[in-house]
């Protein structure tokens, strides 16, 4: 059974096997071709993802495997501090098993509890399973950023989508920061 928690430091050597996992798929679904960060870096990471209020990374486990990680970050910019990035991958293995949505999810729980009212991300436009994903649950595409990363020195274009939080009933909005 899939479950959904914070990741924990310890969690940072499954974390940098689940990249190297994805990064080694020919789909070139990261930004990537190189190892990902260390494990000390990752679970210094994960440290400071604890401590921060405005950021969050959540794993998706089956029987305690790691299987999935989505990583959450509010913008520091007091004029969009109301918008969160996030960026997700999911071993190959669990996609289209509902375990991308589940993250998806919990991504906008936190956000609800942190106050965000957008969340966005980018993903490249040849990632045509994960645009279905974002788009099944309600991402629209906001705009296409050419070159916009460098990926073994080539630039690659991504794809801007964003999720805007639907208001609660009855909860009125909040000021803007």
């Amino acid at each position: 059974m899939i479950e959904i928690r914070p990741a924990d430091p310890s969690d940072a050597a499954a974390l940098v096997s689940l990249a190297a996992e994805v990064g080694r798929e020919a789909g070139g679904w990261l930004l990537t071709t190189e190892a990902w960060r260390p494990v000390s870096e990752e679970r210094r990471y994960l440290k400071a993802a604890r401590r921060h209020p405005d950021a969050a990374v959540l794993v998706a486990t089956d029987d305690e495997r790691i299987v999935a990680r989505l990583s959450l970050a509010r913008d520091s910019h007091p004029a969009s501090a109301h918008v969160a990035d996030l960026g997700l991958m999911v071993a190959a293995s669990y996609r289209r098993r509902g375990v991308g949505t589940a993250l998806l999810e919990a991504a906008v729980g936190w956000a609800r509890h942190v106050d965000v009212r957008k969340l966005e991300l980018h993903v490249f436009v040849w990632n045509e399973p994960a645009i279905r994903l974002y788009e099944g649950f309600g991402f629209e595409r906001e705009g296409l950023r050419r070159g916009h990363y460098l990926r073994d020195g080539q630039p690659v274009d991504a794809l801007l989508m964003a999720y805007h939080l639907p208001r609660e009933p009855g909860v009125p909005p909040s000021p803007m920061p």
